[in-house]
């Protein structure tokens, strides 16, 4: 099936590692052109050289000639980001046409654990800095483009330890929701992924809080109908689908990638 990527622009949020890098990945195998971001110059240009590019060092690492990924090191939290990277995104390649728009999970916790300036922090780079760059992609995205947010099965059920994430995401989902509604008319979708146990560098690391990090994640599968965590590699495969134009009567959903998890429809 041709999803019919090739050559189509995509700016993908923290894609240095995990979820990010994973979609990264997928889109680059199908022919699009993606600039990818990170918060330190050393992992978005050692990223932007596994991907293919050149991996020099800071901004627009890896945009040598033909390549089709280039890397800048941004900070969603910083409100100049959203407006950088489109206009990279279009000095590099030549257009824009969406974004994915991930980061790192917020610290765990329970709730008489987090702190304020751990709900500050979140709050600044994982809702609000995801809202700006949403905003920005809605004003200049044409018929046809696409704003994608990666969230967590949190948005549906509260997930133990994850009390910020709990608190935060499901926010995000109610803003796509509305903004898919807003953008439709123009042909502009907007659509969100929940993913659950994908086994990342994050989800290792939570499963170790427990302090028998192989029990966690048996305990974990048994939950999971299909009994195994996701790969990075199936995620980002979704992902590439959502944002292709072979997806295009798809807007205002959030589809779950936790095979089977989640306990409703």
């Amino acid at each position: 099936m041709d999803l019919g990527l090739k050559d189509r622009v995509y700016v993908v949020t923290g894609a240095t590692r995990g979820l990010g890098r994973a979609s990264a990945e997928a889109l680059l195998a199908e022919g699009a052109k993606v600039l990818i971001t990170g918060r330190e110059e050393k992992a978005v240009a050692e990223a932007v050289a596994e991907l293919g590019g050149d991996g020099g060092a800071g901004a627009g690492a890896g945009a040598g000639a033909g390549a089709n990924v280039a890397g800048v090191a941004a900070d969603n939290a910083d409100p100049g980001t959203p407006d950088r990277l489109i206009a990279e995104a279009r000095a590099r390649f030549g257009g824009f046409d969406g974004i994915l728009i991930s980061v790192g999970g917020p610290a765990p916790g329970f709730a008489a654990d987090n702190t304020d300036e751990q709900w500050a922090a979140a709050f600044d780079t994982v809702f609000l800095g995801a809202v700006r760059l949403a905003r920005a992609a809605a004003a200049t995205l044409t018929e046809g483009g696409v704003i994608g947010f990666v969230l967590s099965g949190s948005v549906h059920e509260p997930i133990p330890g994850l009390t910020i994430s709990n608190g935060l995401r499901p926010g995000l989902a109610g803003f796509a929701k509305s903004l898919s509604n807003d953008l439709g008319p123009r042909g502009v979708r907007v659509v969100g992924l929940l993913p659950s146990r994908i086994d990342t560098d994050r989800v290792r690391s939570l499963d170790a809080l427990s302090g028998d990090a192989d029990a966690a994640r048996a305990a974990n599968e048994a939950t999971i109908p299909l009994r195994r965590y996701g790969t990075p590699e199936e995620f980002g495969r979704t992902a590439a689908f959502l944002l292709s134009p072979a997806a295009s009567y798809l807007t205002g959903l959030m589809i779950p990638v936790d095979g089977g998890a989640r306990g409703g429809f």
